[in-house]
């Protein structure tokens, strides 16, 4: 079934919206996966936050057209899905992901910051910790110099005699009078 002008124009722009608001596309070709295969892929796409959608490739190279994803364009033909995301490694690790299970999903091609990234680029950035992880990471590489010198202190403090516990210093029980 064919789009009519008007709906078209509004795939354009829903998409060319979403391509504004993103920092990386990929594209994977889907050719032999079973719908079931699709709606999997497409949940967890929706929980990581990635816009995944199959557009016509005519549609899509207007809607990045004047994107940071227009370098993609040459890439756009045959049957693919694109997933846009605007964590910078989203889209690359759900599609990665998925492909490693899947054979029949083939990473064809991405951009990121405005360059094209072919199927190893896409791999690279799928590969990247994702943004919490990487924050947990600093946070830890923080935290580590503190807790060592904690720790120092402790060892200190227990090796001179004083590091008993404050439960075991407190004084008994007055006698009843």
């Amino acid at each position: 079934m064919s789009l009519n002008r008007n709906e078209k124009e509004a795939v354009i722009a829903e998409v060319a919206a979403q391509a504004g608001k993103s920092q990386t596309l990929a594209l994977a070709e889907y050719r032999g996966l079973t719908v079931a295969q699709l709606d999997q892929l497409r949940k967890t796409a929706r929980a990581q936050g990635v816009y995944l959608h199959v557009l016509k490739n005519t549609l899509a190279r207007r809607a990045v057209a004047g994107t940071p994803f227009e370098v993609a364009a040459e890439s756009m033909s045959g049957p693919l899905i694109y997933g846009f995301s605007e964590d910078a490694v989203a889209a690359a690790k759900v599609i990665a992901d998925f492909a490693k299970s899947n054979d029949k999903l083939v990473i064809k091609a991405g951009a990121y910051a405005g360059k094209a990234l072919d199927v190893n680029g896409v791999k690279a950035l799928a590969s990247i910790p994702s943004r919490e992880v990487l924050l947990a990471q600093i946070c830890g590489l923080l935290q580590s110099p503190i807790s060592g010198f904690a720790r120092v202190l402790a060892a200190v403090s227990e090796q001179k005699g004083g590091g008993a516990p404050a439960a075991e210093e407190a004084p008994a029980e007055a006698p009843a009078a």
